[in-house]
Order: C-alpha cells, then sequence, then structure tokens
C-alpha cells in the first residue's frame, strides 16, 4: 500500500453562501492528492504526458461527511492500495484540524497513450516506484 498526506487551506472562492466548501471543490482537492502523491514518488503528470501518458479519471465515488468551511486547513491522504494494472485507483480521505473526517472518495484513471488515444498498462515508470510498496 502507498500513503502520502498533503494539506490546503481553504480559500473565501471556494465556498458557497452557506460559508461551506462548494462540492464541485473536493474533485480540486483529490486532484491535489493525486499530483502531490505521484510527485512524491519521484513522478510529475508533466513527466508522464512528456512520456506520451496521459491519465483520464474515468470515475469518481465521493462521500460528503460534513462540510469544510472557509480558512480551514484540510489534510488530504491519499492511498494506493492495489498495484495498479490498467487502473489506478486513488482512495481519499480528507480531514479538518481536529482531525475530523469531512469527506472520503474514490478515484479511478486508466492510462492511455497520448498520439494513439488507446488505453494502455501502467507505465513501467509508474509500476517501477510503487512495487517495493507492494512486497
Amino acid at each position: 500500500m502507498y500513503s502520502h498526506s498533503t494539506q490546503i487551506r481553504v480559500r473565501y472562492g471556494e465556498t458557497d453562501q452557506m460559508g461551506y466548501v462548494y462540492y464541485g471543490h473536493y474533485a480540486l482537492y483529490y486532484e491535489v492528492g493525486r499530483v502531490e502523491a505521484i510527485r512524491s514518488m519521484g513522478l510529475t503528470y508533466r513527466d508522464l504526458e512528456e512520456q506520451g501518458i496521459l491519465m483520464p479519471v474515468v470515475r469518481l465515488e465521493a462521500k460528503y461527511i460534513q462540510p469544510a468551511r472557509y480558512d480551514d486547513l484540510l489534510t488530504i491522504s491519499t492511498v494506493i492500495d492495489t498495484l495498479p494494472d490498467r487502473f489506478i485507483v486513488f482512495l481519499v480521505e480528507i480531514r479538518n484540524e481536529n482531525n475530523e473526517v469531512l469527506n472520503k472518495a474514490k478515484v479511478t484513471l486508466c492510462f492511455r497513450d497520448a498520439e494513439s488515444g488507446n488505453q494502455i498498462r501502467t507505465p513501467l515508470s509508474i509500476t517501477e516506484k510503487l512495487k517495493p510498496y507492494f512486497s
């Protein structure tokens, strides 16, 4: 299992009239978690794109438990609990400063060849970085 955490502070523009984080912004928080998890492995989305690899989201499941509010410091924990083959699944949990779970998500991405658009297997650059966590 591979795990990484990062933090983000809720900005005023991310909240709705009730003072809660607008539900659509959680997908952006999940992306921050994914990008930073991949970066912590020594890769970046830019590296992958330069290798001709695209990673579109194909499924997103979210559970809203409690609202996040303006100026909350959120911890985004991102876990990969299965070595990817054709899809990579990120399990995300967002907590506030009181360590209360606010949101959980499961985000599934596939790998596509940028030139042909065809789905491909997990690139070796990712598999090699993750293998030690699944021995």
